[in-house]
């Protein structure tokens, strides 16, 4: 397989890694407040939030300055209205208007600019709602709602005479946390048809096939089929093949939640894996199992190749040794022969969790331009995403150039792990480059193996403070962007993909990212009652498809992971900052270029097929006679 280093870029220039200021922070970005009007959904997208403005992703210019209400998807209804509310934009300052709550969403019109502006914003984004001090001497009570998506949003509103009615405010809480109140999510209502049924994009057994298994040293086993085995992990698994399912049993009494090292990626040439599992429960006495040895064992076996096997534990090395006061712990090298454990320093799900806030502090509303990159670098937030890069670095190099199999794991093999498998998995396989690729390494590595969304996003909960919470799946979509930036020709999908997917993270409009495990979303019934968000981004391509991208099938990917050559995600973090926009709009830019390069296809082919003619008349005008043959030119643009 070729290999990719981030200066070559496969052939692309590399772009400039050179941290931008705030004031050129708009020329290297891609807001959402690019996305023209057409490019919503059949009714009406759930981020519309984020989509067109004149000043803002936030206020979005109406086409129908007439229009009091939203567009109300399939099953959406209004529960409350409320007249004279006032919105304070930390960028426009106070704009009073009407602010509409439906089961999905929070509408605010403001009519006393021409044209009207709006901000449209789903209740699965808001975190928790506070109420701002008591009413003010014009009688006006202020909320405070904080969002999952970067922002914080202050309203006032008239306070009520009829004491006996609920506040528009308290109707919001009602529905924006459904869960907390004995309600439905939004997606169990939701009922828009697409053409395309996202819930079949992803097939275990497909996909095992895909990657040559199963095979003489690889089987897939049945033995999880009804989640006995391991509740959150995935009922087909793939596993060595000399291993019998007795054996799988008291392996998984010996791993953190059963979660037994189980094939994620094998290698087409080598046959070096990537298998991932949860940690050994050690303990401090130092516990051994000798059916857990022997796997690790058939795993280093499976690969022909190599006498070795990595270990790659994604915490620091304190850390990992503070779990065996709780029964858990690392492998030990003397037990495992030939194995050697390389810890990778990732933090935990709580330390992410604080640097995201601080991110937040520095980046919304407004920055501090004198103090900006010192600012940046207190988050640590560039410095958790570049030691995660790290990790799958070393993990795709140790695959790719060592030919070693590796195994991956955390405390529970659910966080760290996925980011890490997947991301290596990006590095090596361009398959998953692609947009339905992408969409299949997310249903595998993060949805199937039980990443538990519900738990680290808080879906329709009002528990904020949960010490569950955590940006884990956003710091994976942010590596995926960094790298992106690095191989802009590599990968099919383009940002505005990235940010559809983070921006349904949170929606709660389709299934897809509810509940914790492959096993409850059985239980729920969620590919029968919910729509995929793959049936919407799959029925619209040519919105999320990159135009400058080549299928190098081949090529696997090593990008420069030193802090110099990571940004901050602009495009993601500060895009409701009208400061932080593009000088143009650069979705329409991608859409002209994925049009003019149709049609220099389209001319490509008509002279492919023109010199084929040539050739062939050529040939038969002077048959019996000798002549040199013309190869074809094969070129693609």
């Amino acid at each position: 397989m070729e290999k990719s280093g981030s200066t070559d870029s496969l052939g692309s220039k590399r772009s400039s890694s050179r941290q931008p200021s705030v004031d050129s922070l708009s020329s290297t970005s891609t807001s959402r407040s690019d996305r023209s009007a057409q490019a919503k959904p059949p009714s009406a997208m759930s981020s519309d939030s984020v989509s067109t403005g004149e000043f803002s992703p936030e206020l979005r210019v109406l086409r129908d300055s007439d229009k009091e209400e939203p567009q109300l998807l399939p099953k959406e209804t209004v529960q409350d209205m409320a007249q004279d509310v006032t919105y304070f934009c930390p960028f426009i300052g106070a704009l009073r208007g009407t602010v509409t709550i439906t089961n999905y969403r929070l509408f605010f019109k403001c009519m006393d600019r021409e044209p009207a502006f709006v901000l449209d914003l789903p209740l699965g984004v808001v975190s928790r709602v506070e109420k701002i001090g008591s009413a003010s001497s014009r009688g006006d009570v202020s909320y405070g709602l904080v969002c999952k998506d970067m922002r914080n949003l202050r309203f006032a509103h008239k306070q009520m005479e009829d004491t006996l009615r609920k506040s528009i405010f308290e109707v919001l809480m009602k529905f924006a946390f459904p869960v907390s109140n004995g309600l439905q999510i939004f997606a169990f209502e939701y009922g828009q048809m697409f053409p395309e049924n996202g819930w079949k994009v992803y097939d275990t057994v497909s996909e095992y096939k895909r990657q040559g298994i199963p095979n003489e040293s690889w089987r897939i086993t049945k033995v999880n089929d009804h989640y006995e085995l391991c509740d959150t992990y995935p009922s087909n698994l793939a596993v060595p093949v000399n291993i019998p399912d007795e054996e799988l049993k008291r392996v998984a009494a010996f791993r953190a939640k059963g979660r037994i090292p189980v094939l994620s990626w094998i290698h087409p040439e080598s046959q070096a894996t990537v298998t991932r599992c949860s940690q050994p429960m050690v303990g401090v006495n130092g516990k051994r199992s000798k059916e857990d040895e022997k796997y690790l064992q058939a795993i280093m076996d499976a690969n022909a190749q190599s006498h070795k096997l990595f270990i790659f534990d994604a915490r620091p090395s304190v850390n990992a040794a503070a779990n065996k006061m709780k029964g858990g712990g690392y492998e030990s090298e003397d037990a495992y022969q030939n194995a050697e454990l390389v810890f990778l320093d990732i933090h935990n799900i709580h330390v992410m969790r604080e640097s995201l806030r601080k991110l937040k502090d520095v980046v919304y509303p407004n920055i501090e331009d004198s103090h900006w990159l010192s600012n940046l670098e207190s988050t640590h937030w560039l410095e958790h995403i570049k030691l995660i890069l790290a990790g799958a670095l070393r993990i795709a190099d140790k695959v790719e150039s060592g030919k070693t199999s590796v195994v991956v794991h955390c405390s529970d093999g659910w966080d760290r792990t996925g980011q890490l498998t997947s991301l290596a998995m990006l590095m090596l396989d361009s398959y998953y480059r692609t947009i339905r690729g992408f969409e299949v390494l997310l249903e595998k590595e993060w949805l199937s193996f039980g990443h538990r969304f519900q738990l680290r996003i808080g879906h329709g909960d009002k528990n904020h403070t949960d010490a569950d919470r955590s940006p884990v799946f956003i710091q994976f979509i942010d590596c995926v962007w960094q790298l992106t930036r690095q191989f802009p020709a590599a990968f099919e999908f383009n940002e505005y993909f990235l940010v559809t997917i983070l921006d349904h993270l949170y929606s709660c409009l389709f299934g897809t990212f509810l509940c914790n495990s492959e096993q409850q979303r059985l239980k729920e019934e969620i590919p029968k009652r919910t729509v995929s968000l793959w049936s919407y981004i799959n029925s619209q391509l040519e919105e999320f498809t990159n135009p400058l991208y080549v299928n190098y099938s081949n090529h696997v990917l090593f990008p420069v992971v030193s802090l110099r050559h990571l940004e901050l995600w602009v495009g993601y973090y500060i895009r409701w900052n009208p400061r932080m926009r593009p000088q143009e709009p650069v979705h329409q830019r991608y859409k002209e270029l994925l049009a003019k390069r149709a049609e220099l296809q389209k001319r490509v082919d008509e002279l492919q097929r023109e010199v084929t003619n040539r050739s062939a008349s050529s040939s038969s005008e002077r048959a019996g006679s000798p002549t040199r043959s013309i190869t074809p030119v094969q070129t693609f643009v």
